[in-house]
């Protein structure tokens, strides 16, 4: 069994948590939210939309799973801690290669475990998510009081510009036959291939997956990428990513987003691209007192429901949201936000949630076939 030393939490509120680490001497700050899924550690941990953030799992254990080189959401990790219940030692799964454990302490991952979980769920649900510290050092008051002021000031930038490519590439996956759960909605391959051009916000592999298991050729492109640049390249369509932080202050891609819509390119965005497309045509977003992060979110309209995952801080305000322009076709069904969009005279739409879903359910991979059916029309008919 790894050494293990005593470690502890301490928020911005002054509430302090003792627990354990497999990892000594460190400290790392960052915005804790909670995550209420059972599953889908690994991809969390590399999914670019945490960046900045600690996350508190609320299942009581992870780790059972291990981590394996195929569920990775980005090249790398950009969480700045753990918090857990307990952490398993030794994993069971046929496509594990290491156990998280190996993983925190190779990758220099801060993490806490053995602490009430559930009661600091319960806490940040009450006051709000708020920034907090992990560590196993002494730490001076004062200085920590500073780091938290730093640490809001990084939350208060545009956060794409950490996790956007910075190179324009083609997405081929090597494992895509093999690991890509099959869909019903599939459709039969084209002769030429729909071309998608995904702007990276902070873009998980699996949207990138579901894509190329759909038949399109994928070509990914940085954040700050011009709308005239995107045009050049001919796409059939856009994906705008999911990604980190603030929308309203990403104004450098708004231009760019009316400029395609103006142009007639059938727009597909994905929870941040969800909120930049509703910005760019109007409306104004607004920060969630503990967002939604999980995998088990009903969203729907009437009586059509679907089971979601979804990771935000914000939403798209309702009364700011122009109603002669675009119409509501999914709500949060647990709090009543916008969860989904459609232009009432260009062929964009978007969904506040994750319809390649990983780790979650597969209830609206349908809308990837969808995106493929209004870029076909377009491609034939304008």
């Amino acid at each position: 069994m790894p050494k293990i030393y005593s470690s502890f939490l301490l928020l911005e509120d002054g509430i302090i948590c003792q627990g354990w680490s497999f990892s000594n001497y460190f400290m790392s700050i960052g915005e804790v939210v909670f995550n209420t899924g059972i599953t889908g550690y690994q991809e969390i941990m590399t999914d670019p939309s945490y960046f900045g953030q600690i996350i508190l799992f609320t299942y009581p254990e992870i780790g059972n799973t291990g981590i394996n080189n195929q569920d990775m959401e980005s090249s790398t990790f950009y969480i700045k801690g753990v918090i857990a219940k307990n952490i398993c030692l030794n994993p069971s799964n046929w496509r594990s290669q290491i156990s998280l454990v190996q993983y925190l302490i190779s990758h220099n991952i801060p993490h806490l475990f053995g602490v009430d979980t559930r009661f600091l769920a319960q806490h940040l649900r009450t006051k709000g998510v708020m920034n907090g510290c992990i560590c196993n050092t002494i730490i001076d008051s004062h200085k920590l009081v500073e780091k938290f002021k730093y640490c809001t000031a990084l939350q208060n930038i545009n956060l794409t510009n950490k996790v956007t490519t910075r190179n324009i590439y083609k997405w081929s996956s090597s494992l895509l036959n093999e690991f890509q759960y099959p869909s019903v909605y599939k459709i039969k391959e084209q002769v030429n291939k729909l071309h998608v051009i995904v702007i990276d916000f902070g873009v998980k592999f699996n949207i990138l997956n579901r894509l190329s298991y759909y038949g399109c050729t994928v070509t990914v492109v940085p954040s700050i990428t011009s709308s005239e640049n995107i045009i050049a390249n001919k796409p059939d369509g856009v994906l705008l990513s999911n990604g980190p932080g603030d929308p309203s202050l990403i104004n450098s891609s708004l231009n760019t987003i009316n400029d395609l819509i103006n142009d007639n390119i059938p727009l597909f965005g994905i929870c941040l691209g969800h909120q930049l497309l509703s910005l760019a045509i109007g409306a104004s977003t607004s920060k969630l007192k503990f967002g939604h992060r999980g995998l088990n979110h009903p969203s729907g309209l009437y009586d059509q429901v679907k089971i979601t995952s979804q990771n935000h801080g914000f939403v798209v305000s309702l009364n700011t949201l122009p109603q002669n322009i675009v119409d509501i076709v999914s709500w949060n069904l647990n709090d009543y936000t916008i969860a989904g969009i459609v232009h009432n005279l260009k062929p964009c739409f978007s969904v506040q949630y994750h319809p390649e879903a990983s780790p979650g359910p597969h209830d609206s991979d349908y809308l990837f076939a969808h995106f493929i059916k209004i870029m076909d029309i377009f491609k034939k008919n304008i």
